[in-house]
């Protein structure tokens, strides 16, 4: 048996798309560490429930809860059938007590969603539509996307586009058909996510945008 399948015998358990595995305020005694299936997280703000990430294969969350003692920040959704490590908070100061590689991974991972966290500010905060879209699935690209033959496949919907940019389904959209129009970004054949031609282009057309909006529909 290898040391994954022990892992997974002790610890693992499996849930169905829609199980809820915690929710935003609950009191945290468990993280997870994702083996199969997507997970879902959403914070509610300003009375509206938003998507703040969506998990793959090999992420963990839920251990703030039980490194500092405090609710939930998050609820965390099951979006596709999933198999996860469920580690209490016992057995996860045993095992970063006794292996420095876990708690060096463990220090990265908390660095790089502090990082995200500071860029999903930085596009919140951009006033123009056409540039939280363009800057949300650059950066997407270069963190999450997957070479596709016609370029780079972001496995993200509209309505996660919308949620994480702060912006309308509506408004998400009518970028996404600009985008669609200069052959920048398409709709995935499977109907999940888009393909990114040249992710480079993508500021170039922004530039384009803001020439057009300075000297006119003519420039």
């Amino acid at each position: 048996m290898t040391a994954e399948s022990q892992l997974y015998e002790r610890f693992g358990r499996s849930y169905p798309t829609g199980t809820v595995l915690f929710r935003e305020g609950d009191v945290g005694r468990e993280m997870f560490v994702l083996q199969a299936g997507r997970v879902q997280l959403t914070r509610r703000i300003r009375n509206d429930e938003k998507i703040i990430a969506v998990l793959p294969p090999g992420e963990f969350f839920g251990e703030m809860a039980i490194v500092n003692n405090r609710p939930r920040s998050a609820t965390a959704t099951v979006i596709e059938d999933a198999r996860a490590l469920v580690i209490d908070s016992r057995t996860f100061e045993a095992m970063i007590r006794g292996n420095t590689e876990i708690a060096v991974r463990l220090i990265k991972k908390l660095a790089g969603r502090l990082e995200q966290a500071n860029q999903q500010i930085e596009i919140l905060l951009l006033r123009d539509t056409n540039h939280r879209v363009v800057q949300l699935l650059r950066r997407l690209a270069e963190s999450i996307g997957q070479p596709d033959a016609p370029g780079v496949h972001i496995d993200v919907s509209a309505a996660e586009i919308a949620d994480r940019a702060g912006m309308t389904d509506f408004e998400v959209s009518e970028v996404i058909g600009r985008l669609a129009q200069a052959r920048l970004v398409t709709p995935d054949p499977s109907g999940r996510g888009y393909v990114v031609a040249e992710v480079g282009r993508l500021q170039d057309f922004l530039e384009f945008l803001e020439m057009k909006e300075r000297f006119g529909a003519g420039a």
